[in-house]
């Protein structure tokens, strides 16, 4: 009796001590989004200008030769907006400018990329925006006689960059396209 009263106390002693919870240190986990190769097409329009778009982009055409490319996988949308110079490229050039820098208060940072290309006539800026502010990117080109063109990407959801940056990485490859595929007509 006194044996199998040691066997019972050594087996509890056995259980007790090996239902500790062990600590298992996990490794740091992100989100990993990765997104098709982009294909592009030529998109053309009733409308004085051309590009190239991503083909997994929707194409929804607005009033006065406005675009709408919706990107339904990302939620995301880039709004192009056409306008006619009429002597009036300096309103234009400080409107788009003006639209851009109004995020400073949410934004972390405002880079600016200038595309130049004479020999299309396609002049322009590309500003990428860092931080939570509404829109990630936006741009202008015109040919600043006839042609204006201003963009800008929004997310369908509360801005948190950390969260969407694979996205506006992938989205400011398209933009660039757009920039350097513009034709006028």
């Amino acid at each position: 009796m006194y044996s199998l009263r040691a066997f019972f106390v050594a087996i509890s002693i056995i259980l007790f001590a090996s239902c500790g919870d062990e600590v298992v240190i996990k490794p740091a986990a992100k989100l990993r989004l990765q997104y098709a190769p982009p294909s592009y097409k030529v998109v053309k329009l009733n409308c004085p200008y051309s590009f190239e778009k991503n083909a997994n982009a929707d194409v929804v055409l607005g009033n006065n030769c406005n675009v709408n490319l919706e990107y339904s996988n990302m939620k995301a949308t880039m709004y192009l907006t056409y306008q006619k110079v009429d002597n009036n490229i300096d309103a234009l050039l400080a409107d788009a400018q003006k639209l851009t820098y109004d995020h400073t208060i949410k934004a972390n940072e405002i880079f600016e990329q200038p595309r130049v290309d004479s020999i299309n006539k396609v002049y322009g800026m590309f500003y990428m925006i860092n931080g939570d502010a509404a829109t990630q990117s936006q741009f202008y080109v015109t040919d600043s006689i006839h042609h204006f063109i201003t963009g800008a990407l929004y997310f369908k959801s509360k801005p948190n960059f950390d969260s969407i940056y694979p996205a506006v990485v992938y989205l400011r490859d398209d933009i660039r396209r757009i920039m350097e595929t513009v034709q006028w007509k």
